[in-house]
């Protein structure tokens, strides 16, 4: 069961100013789910309103602004309540109904049974094309997410069967989305429930070669710090990180399972404040550290399909150890973790998410 949370915590997490015009439609919205919700309880035991808050906290984190929150507040009201649509439309406007009612039918959209790869890739074209509006999308990510962090209340065929469609249809779609946070956490989620042991097995080799390495990240990030200094360069943030369990898997899989081969289970994240930093940036860490040849990745200048930008390069550390160096703004990091949600974060405007929609919806 996951920790139980209040309003306060998504109210918390908002990436926006939160004037008391936007506060009050949180907090409206956040009532009215509960009462709808009231005295209805989940498969794990905790109220009903505590799924609405998650997927409210997700949305939040990703920088949607507080039309979509309240959409996620509300998002099952209509489906699992006596509550009409069109009393959510009287309440809060057209705008908010039409995303509560996008996440309802998106919600009848299955996976069923096959595997087969046109079929899987139709029905993420379906899902997209069906929500009009990618704010549905991105509710039904996060109702998603929560409903993984939960799923040790179901039987097990259930958890297979949405374990599948997850791995299947979400986490492909929030990568296409470029919001790598939560297609991470839903990948992981899923391979623990349709692989455990190999799940087992992957976590235990991440912990021991993070916990093995931990003093040379800290090294590099300590060297890394003082040289960018002295160079002048403005940095916002150097952090250690590891591979996904399940990239790693991947990886492993790739690899006949040599963990020797792997280059990038761990690294540093350098978030500086300009493209040129990133360059100047890149400079600073071969002169203090050797790079391994045909390893820097220049996706600055040729940005992945999904948008994804960053200056990758795999160098020799401390022991000879090999370690990932990942180079970006803090633009091209939230956009990298957030992907079309950034748009929110950067712009005040309202409409223009069309554009950022695969498929040319």
């Amino acid at each position: 069961m996951k920790e139980t949370i209040t309003i306060e915590d998504v109210l918390k997490n908002v990436k926006f100013d939160l004037t008391s015009e936007r506060d009050k439609l949180i907090r409206s919205s956040f009532e009215f789910a509960k009462n709808a919700h009231q005295s209805q309880k989940r498969k794990s035991g905790e109220d009903y309103i505590q799924h609405t808050l998650h997927t409210a906290l997700n949305i939040a984190r990703i920088g949607m602004r507080s039309k979509t929150i309240s959409a996620g507040l509300l998002h099952d009201v209509p489906e699992d309540t006596e509550v009409a649509l069109s009393e959510i439309e009287k309440k809060f406007g057209h705008e908010i109904a039409f995303m509560v009612d996008g996440v309802t039918k998106l919600g009848k959209i299955k996976l069923r049974g096959t595997q087969e790869e046109l079929y899987i890739e139709n029905l993420r074209k379906m899902f997209l094309a069906m929500a009009q509006d990618i704010r549905i999308v991105i509710i039904k990510l996060a109702d998603r997410l929560h409903n993984m962090e939960t799923l040790n209340a179901l039987p097990r065929d259930k958890q297979e069967r949405i374990s599948t469609e997850t791995m299947e249809v979400y986490a492909p779609i929030a990568n296409r989305l470029g919001i790598g946070e939560i297609k991470t956490r839903l990948e992981d989620l899923s391979f623990q429930f349709l692989d455990p042991e190999n799940y087992k097995y992957t976590l235990e080799i991440s912990q021991n070669e993070y916990v093995a390495r931990k003093k040379i990240l800290e090294q590099v990030q300590t060297d890394l710090q003082k040289e960018l200094a002295l160079e002048k360069i403005k940095v916002f943030e150097i952090s250690s990180r590891t591979k996904s369990i399940y990239r790693l898997f991947k990886k492993l899989e790739s690899h006949d399972m040599d963990l020797d081969k792997i280059y990038d289970l761990a690294g540093i994240r350098i978030i500086v404040s300009k493209i040129a930093d990133c360059y100047e940036t890149l400079g600073v860490v071969h002169k203090k550290y050797r790079p391994m040849v045909g390893r820097i990745k220049d996706y600055i200048s040729l940005p992945k399909p999904n948008g994804y930008q960053s200056i990758n390069t795999t160098i020799f550390g401390p022991e000879g150890k090999i370690l990932e160096i990942q180079i970006r703004t803090q633009k091209m990091h939230d956009e990298a973790e957030f992907g079309i949600a950034a748009h929110w974060i950067y712009s005040e405007q309202s409409r223009g998410w069309r554009s950022y929609l695969p498929f040319g919806k």
